[in-house]
């Protein structure tokens, strides 16, 4: 199975699936003015802003509480484990490519979180929803609206496989460490107890809906992430000074992986292949499911909640990812090249430098990024569904993702992590076709955003009963 797996990982992942990743987001970026750069301190200012904001209507979540979402669902396994994934199979290099799908994915979310709040509807529960399937269905012509369903059936599936197994089989993973260092012996009988814990408490989070994940994940992932990076930071300080050659191995090893890695990777292209599904894999950028988040925010113009899709990618990939990569190439750890030895090598790095004690530490982190995930990506998934089978599918989902919990728990980590792949780049597809289709209505809002002329100035009153007014 899995030697199956990955001859169709390396064929979804293959030169059509970067071509189109890297194409859309290069087109975009010149279309909107190279907008990572010149709206990233517009950006900045509105995140701090977003603290003294009013308290959100019905049907929508505050522009935090949708960013926290988003960043729950990306900040994750991917970024402990993934990253160091990436370095193990190809090489620091990897870590470079990331960088690149990182600073292009920027405006990619940018994109995805604009438009979704412009295409976005309410449902029969009164709650705003948007995403890929909702942009396809009122943006391209109605030859194109397979897609909408096409995609939606990738999301219900990622929600179970990216967005559940993968995250609750890491959390597990790094249980068991915590457990071993004690002394104590990880048997499956534990690990599936341990599953159905988890499996009471995120049904208990996800049978509130939308506004409920929110609240917990402004609570969470600010905590997780504050926690993760403080320690990061301390073992940059202590090896201070073998970070100019971490950054100089993640340089050359872009181009001339074989150098760094003493033959084990001999391609630029795997190394090229890795960096950019891995990078795909935590910021999600052209994924298109964060937007199901941003999608739900109370703003006033669409382009508002786009700087929280910028700045998603910025805080995911540039900053949590490069630390994680960073401790690995600094603490002096032996990096197992061509094995996908998961987050136990970011353990082992943090380990090495401080102590075993960073192993609890570790834990509690990635519970606390896990946890976000499976609510982030367990609302992404429920309103895929919703989409194909109504409003009611919701508990029934929820049941499911709770099943996927326990067995998540005793499932074997390297399949998990290429079935993550696959439908990865499979999702990718049909959200990048109609960013491009309705990149000329992106411009627009774009436009209007950067002159501080935005629709809601020009016609009065909100965004909402602008369009409300003048129908899709």
């Amino acid at each position: 199975m899995a030697e199956f797996l990955e001859r169709v990982n390396s064929i979804v992942w293959g030169i059509p699936a970067l071509v189109l990743i890297l194409g859309v987001g290069l087109y975009l970026t010149v279309r909107t003015g190279f907008a990572q750069f010149t709206l990233f301190p517009r950006a900045v200012r509105q995140f701090f802003g977003m603290f003294r904001r009013k308290k959100r209507t019905d049907g929508t979540v505050s522009p935090f509480q949708a960013l926290c979402t988003a960043l729950g669902a990306t900040v994750g396994t991917g970024n402990l484990a993934g990253v160091a994934g990436a370095i193990a199979i190809g090489g620091p290099g990897a870590i470079f490519w990331m960088w690149v799908c990182g600073c292009i994915g920027m405006v990619t979310k940018f994109a995805e979180a604009t438009l979704a709040v412009r295409y976005r509807q309410k449902n029969a529960a009164g709650e705003y929803v948007g995403g890929p399937m909702y942009m396809i269905r009122l943006g391209m012509p109605k030859r194109w609206h397979w897609l909408a369903g096409a995609y939606c059936f990738f999301g219900v599936i990622a929600a179970f496989g990216v967005g559940n197994a993968t995250q609750i089989n890491a959390v597990i993973g790094g249980i068991n460490q915590v457990i071993t260092a004690f002394g104590g012996t990880p048997t499956v009988r534990k690990n599936l107890g341990m599953g159905l814990l988890l499996a009471v408490l995120l049904t208990i989070l996800l049978s509130g809906g939308m506004q409920r994940i929110g609240r917990v994940a402004e609570k969470l992932v600010p905590f997780g992430a504050a926690g993760y990076l403080l320690l990061g930071v301390t073992v940059l300080i202590l090896r201070f000074d073998a970070i100019p050659g971490a950054f100089g191995a993640i340089v050359s090893g872009a181009f001339s992986p074989r150098a760094v890695t003493g033959g084990v990777v001999g391609s630029v292209f795997s190394v090229l292949r890795i960096g950019v599904s891995r990078g795909v894999f935590t910021n999600e950028a052209g994924m298109g499911t964060a937007s199901i988040a941003h999608a739900a925010a109370q703003v006033k113009h669409p382009a508002e909640q786009g700087l929280m899709g910028l700045l998603e990618v910025f805080l995911d990939t540039i900053i949590i990812c490069t630390v994680t990569a960073l401790v690995i190439l600094v603490s002096g750890v032996k990096i197992p090249y061509g094995e996908d030895v998961g987050v136990t090598l970011t353990a082992q790095a943090f380990a090495f430098v401080c102590g075993d004690w960073t192993t609890v530490f570790l834990a509690l982190a990635l519970c606390s990024f896990a946890i976000a995930t499976v609510l982030g990506w367990g609302l992404y998934g429920a309103r895929c569904a919703q989409y194909l089978f109504g409003t009611h599918i919701w508990k029934w989902f929820v049941a499911l993702q709770a099943v996927t919990v326990a067995l998540g728990a005793v499932l074997q980590t390297g399949t998990v992590w290429l079935l993550a792949e696959i439908v990865n780049g499979l999702m990718a597809v049909p959200n990048l076709l109609v960013l491009a289709v309705l990149s000329p209505e992106l411009i627009r809002l774009t436009k209007s955003y950067k002159r501080k002329k935005a629709d809601t100035s020009a016609a009065g009153g909100t965004y909402e009963d602008i369009h409300q007014r003048q129908p899709l």
